[in-house]
């Protein structure tokens, strides 16, 4: 083998003036949102353990560092091909172009440019070059829309993961704090850089990172910790089968399914503190159990009842087992519409990934199957009601930002309450909550909040038509992408001259053109040779669209017979409008928000404390 060369660099080092291809066997771009939050996660708790307010810039450089660990390139025709790591960087790519959108300094973004791209004759070459990604990456950098119609796997999940930064992205780093975040991340984020000098070794390289030599999980770890203290071998036989035959189902989820179904059962069950959100807080049991949950359950045995062989066979045999099999049914209901748990897959959209602990941690290995329905309902529910209200309200559903406040004042208080109890202590809640769909009347479509604003109007859209007595169409509503994908159109098109007596700004008009009331959801094509029309033409051609867009015409409220029903029973405001101007947005706005109010309203609780 020929000289390897391991570098330790920080992010400016790594990626300024470097060009990075892809190797022939490297996978496409994989990362699901859960490692993208992860990731986010990471890096602003590090951060925000060393920041504080009124610090100058320059303090910076000595705050703490974080290791992301390690690459390997080969290095070959002046270009280095990524072997392992690929995933990482190009993560951290699209994390700078988020950084870069969103600074105002026109010098720090000079700054993160260069570590994206290079330039040279007036075109863009990305850092992170491989061909095939260039047209969502110039997209993405630019703000442009993109058509990922028929794109590789890598180009759709390039703009997924983006798309899941501007998400998960905290309030805490936002506006004046942004600019130290950044400047921290190039500095401060190392890496080990390891370079190959021949295909040959590269390739030894690669294939002895991902076939032989690597080392155990904490899951792993966990399982040999735990059989290893069961003295009795037939009870160690059936334990380790019980444990093989749940995590080889729970793989078949997705990678690391496993770990994530063991780290929501402890934090669930047995987690009773938390990280306080203060400078240099020390990690705790929530903390712990997501990092190294196998060394926390061995300092945690004596608190966990772990004492005899018996108490950890049981460990296994009925904790375990319970809890990860009540896990593989949420994530399914995530993944895909299940009745009476369709709450767990709306919340599952809104990538609250949080709400795996929070859902276990009612449920008691006592309660009948009936009961535990039940309370899965329950509490799925509350928290579509929470992420709903505070999207309204334009409060962030990010796992950094919500971490705490779950933990501390929902997980906690559930915990192996009743039914009755949870309605009780929900219900209160929601109650008490000051963030309601009547305390921001102006909500709106902004820059940051496009695919929350898709997933509410395809909520409405769908209620008001299975309210009516029309078969769901949820799942086609709330495509994005493709062909047969929808979009959010704007009522008014994009010219502010056509209402001049009415908006003397240009940018009063964009606010008002970009309330709730002033949207529907339409299919891409409809957008594409209607968008830019006047409301009198569009208004014909909304009538062939959803029962919501319908209801501008009058031709709605005619043989109607299940639409007419449902406003009647339901006292919502809806109305025709032969014409649409400021006053009909506003009455529009209102609709929408007691449409929101009937969809998200607490007294589902008790009902489906009934079911």
């Amino acid at each position: 083998m020929k000289e390897i060369r391991g570098d330790a660099k920080n992010i400016r080092a790594l990626l300024g003036g470097a060009k990075f291809s892809v190797d022939y066997y490297q996978r496409e771009y994989r990362w699901e949102t859960k490692h993208i939050a992860e990731l986010i996660k990471d890096l602003s708790e590090t951060f925000l353990d060393s920041y504080e307010q009124g610090d100058e810039r320059g303090e910076v450089e000595r705050y703490g560092q974080y290791f992301l660990g390690s690459i390997i390139v080969n290095n070959k025709e002046n270009r280095k091909f990524i072997i392992d790591g690929q995933q990482r960087l190009t993560s951290l790519t699209l994390l700078l172009i988020y950084l870069h959108r969103q600074l105002l300094d026109v010098e720090q973004k000079a700054q993160l440019a260069d570590l994206i791209f290079s330039q040279k004759f007036g075109k863009r070459s990305f850092n992170l070059d491989v061909p095939e990604r260039t047209g969502c990456m110039e997209a993405l950098f630019t703000g442009e829309p993109y058509d990922e119609s028929g794109q590789p796997e890598s180009v759709a999940n390039i703009i997924a993961r983006f798309n899941d930064i501007e998400e998960e992205f905290p309030e805490e780093l936002a506006a004046e704090t942004l600019p130290y975040f950044a400047d921290w991340l190039i500095e401060s984020v190392r890496l080990v850089e390891i370079t190959a000098y021949s295909d040959a070794d590269a390739y030894t390289i690669f294939e002895t990172m991902n076939d032989r030599g690597l080392s155990l999980t904490p899951t792993d770890m966990l399982k040999g910790y735990l059989l290893a203290n069961i003295a009795d071998a037939d009870r160690r036989t059936e334990a380790s089968k019980l444990w093989r035959h749940r995590v080889g189902t729970l793989q078949q989820l997705g990678k690391e399914e496993d770990a994530d179904a063991i780290k929501s059962w402890l934090r669930s069950q047995y987690a009773k503190t938390i990280r306080e959100r203060k400078r240099g807080a020390v990690p705790r049991d929530f903390d712990l159990i997501g990092t190294e949950l196998h060394r926390w359950v061995r300092d945690k045995e004596v608190s966990l009842g772990l004492s005899t062989g018996a108490t950890f066979f049981k460990f296994i045999q009925n904790e375990f087992e319970f809890y990860t099999r009540w896990y593989e049914q949420i994530r399914r209901a995530a993944d895909a519409l299940t009745p009476g748990l369709e709450s767990i897959h709306y919340n599952a959209q809104n990538n609250f990934t949080l709400q795996y602990p929070t859902l276990l941690a009612s449920l008691k290995r006592d309660d009948t199957e009936q009961n535990i329905l039940r309370k899965l309902k329950i509490v799925s529910t509350y928290l579509d009601i929470l992420i709903a209200r505070r999207i309204w309200n334009w409060k962030a559903t990010d796992y950094s930002t919500m971490q705490y406040t779950m933990f501390q004042l929902v997980i906690l208080e559930i915990r192996g309450k009743s039914v009755s109890e949870l309605v009780a202590l929900l219900m209160g809640r929601l109650r008490s909550d000051e963030q309601t769909f009547a305390s921001n009347e102006r909500f709106q479509l902004h820059g940051m909040n496009g695919r929350q604003i898709h997933r509410l109007l395809a909520r409405m859209t769908d209620f008001v038509e299975t309210q009516s007595g029309y078969a769901s169409r949820y799942p086609e509503y709330i495509k994005r992408h493709g062909k047969n994908g929808y979009e959010v159109e704007h009522i008014w098109a994009n010219h502010a001259e056509r209402h001049k007596e009415e908006f003397v700004h240009q940018a009063d008009f964009s606010e008002y053109r970009n309330r709730i009331g002033g949207l529907l959801l339409l299919p891409k094509s409809f957008n594409a040779s209607y968008g830019d029309r006047s409301y009198e033409v569009k208004r014909e051609h909304y009538f062939g669209q959803n029962l919501l867009a319908q209801s501008l015409h009058d031709n709605a409220y005619v043989h109607n017979p299940g639409f007419i029903r449902f406003r009647d029973r339901s006292g919502l405001p809806f109305e025709a409008h032969c014409e649409f101007k400021k006053s009909d947005l506003d009455r529009r706005q209102q609709l929408y928000q007691k449409l929101a109010e009937n969809i998200w309203d607490p007294s589902r609780l008790v009902r489906d404390a009934q079911s």
